[in-house]
This record gives C-alpha cells, structure tokens and sequence, in this order.
C-alpha cells in the first residue's frame, strides 16, 4: 500500500504491520504525482481567499502555546478545519476540501510565524495522516487508471 508523504519520499506498509519506508514493485508515476499537485493548488488559490486572519491568528497562538500537546494541537487544526469546510460548496468532495485548507492553514500560519514552520508542518502531516490517508489513496488510485 502505497502512501503520497508531503516531502515526496515513498513509504508503505511493512509487512509486520508497522509503518516504515520499503521499496516499492510499483512505484507511483509522478506524472500522477503532478496532476494530483496542480488540481490541488489550484483549489487552494481559491481557498486562500477565503480564509480569514482571525482564524489563521488563532491558530498561530495555539502553536505558540508550548503547553499544548502534539495531539492537542493536531485536533485544534482539525477543528479549524472542519469548521472552513463546512462553508465550502457542497459539490466538491468533502475530504479534497479538508485536504487543501489543511495545506492552505499550514501556508498561512508558516508565512505569519515563520518559526513555527516545523511544528505547523508536523501536526500538518500528522492530521492528514490520521484523518485522510484513505482519501489519499483513492486519490491517487483514481488517478492511474
């Protein structure tokens, strides 16, 4: 089972179930890779706009606080993203839309704090892994054929 990772490295599934990176029989084409980037960027554009700073700014705070939890922070970005995409047009897939804003916040908060780029990019990766690797797969799946 293949997984699309944000740094463009390939990993799977061990065969003792833990996750870890292996060689791949069938690799994935990155002309797929491609289109998947540009529809998504494009839907991001969009997005972009329609994020307010408020909620940009109070996610910044959150990543700030040195308190909070990994898994804390990763469910305040959950949080903030369910909550925009509750607001995006019905016809377009719920998960490709929670995707991008997920991307579109990590973005946003990265260019207002650039300091918390690492952690924003971690709990980034961490959402999607937990709540849209499935989405991903399909994504992707759908795409090569």
């Amino acid at each position: 089972e293949v997984e699309l990772q944000t740094d463009g490295n390939r990993s799977g599934h061990l065969q003792n179930g833990e996750l870890g990176e292996c060689s791949f029989l069938h690799p994935v084409n990155e002309e797929v890779i491609r289109i998947i980037a540009a529809q998504l960027a494009e839907i991001g554009d969009q997005f972009d706009k329609e994020i307010k700073a408020r909620v940009v700014n109070d996610l910044v705070q959150h990543f700030l606080n040195e308190n909070l939890s990994g898994e804390e922070i990763t469910r305040r970005m959950s949080e903030a993203v369910e909550g925009l995409a509750r607001a995006i047009p019905s016809d377009m897939e719920r998960e490709k839309a929670m995707l991008v804003l997920a991307m579109v916040l990590t973005k946003k908060i990265a260019n207002t704090m650039p300091s918390l780029l690492q952690r924003v990019f971690r709990t980034t990766v961490n959402y999607i892994s937990q709540q849209l690797h499935n989405y991903i797969v399909r994504m992707v799946s759908a795409v090569k054929q």
